[in-house]
Parts: structure tokens; C-alpha cells; sequence
């Protein structure tokens, strides 16, 4: 169970830095705050966007799922606000970083396969 976190984590920190150099609007200061977000956002992610999930579902289905942009964008912009040396200037930026970091954890687990299965 830790490893899957850990491989989880790595892939977040390799998807916020992608975004941090891809992305306007999005800043890390150093690779110590780079890790402690992607840490901060996997915990975030199993405590924090379930329940935001299911308030949200009825606009999720409405807009056949196009609001779980704004949700993980928001995940985004909490791990922010959370954490000082990580910025996300904005809606926009966090949507952004969150499709960053969505398809690089999404090939993340194409390479390695999906940890699921364990």
C-alpha cells in the first residue's frame, strides 16, 4: 500500500513539475516543496476530492463530467494554499496543471501498469 503511494507521489511531483515549467501561473520554489505537493496532493486526493466528488455530482453529471476539471483544479489550488512555496495563480492555471498532471499520471501508469491489479 505505501509503494503505490509512493509511485503515485512520484507521478504527481513529475506532473506538477511539468506543470510548473509548461503551465503560466504555476510556481514551485524548490524540489523539497515539489515533493511535500505531490505528498500533500495524494493525501488530498484520498481524503478531501471523495467528498467534494459526491456534492458535486449532480453538476458532474450534468456537465457529463467536465466539472471534474474544476474539482481537481480546486484539489490543486488547496495543496496551494496549503503549502507556501507552491503557487497557482487562478482557475485557469489550476485547470491546467490539473490536465498536466492528469496525463502524466495517466502514462505513468500506461508504462508501469496499474497498481490496482496488485
Amino acid at each position: 500500500m505505501l509503494a503505490k503511494f509512493i509511485v503515485r507521489a512520484i507521478f504527481a511531483a513529475l506532473g506538477l513539475w511539468l506543470a510548473s515549467r509548461f503551465v503560466p501561473g504555476v510556481r514551485v520554489d524548490d524540489t523539497g516543496t515539489l515533493i511535500l505537493a505531490a505528498v500533500l496532493l495524494g493525501i488530498v486526493n484520498a481524503f478531501v476530492r471523495p467528498v467534494v466528488f459526491v456534492l458535486t455530482l449532480p453538476i458532474t453529471l450534468l456537465t457529463l463530467g467536465l466539472f471534474l476539471l474544476v474539482v481537481n483544479a480546486a484539489m490543486i489550488g488547496l495543496v496551494a494554499w496549503l503549502l507556501s512555496g507552491f503557487h497557482v495563480d487562478g482557475l485557469v492555471a489550476g485547470i491546467l496543471a490539473a490536465i498536466v498532471t492528469g496525463v502524466t499520471s495517466w502514462i505513468g501508469y500506461m508504462v508501469l501498469g496499474d497498481a490496482r491489479r496488485d
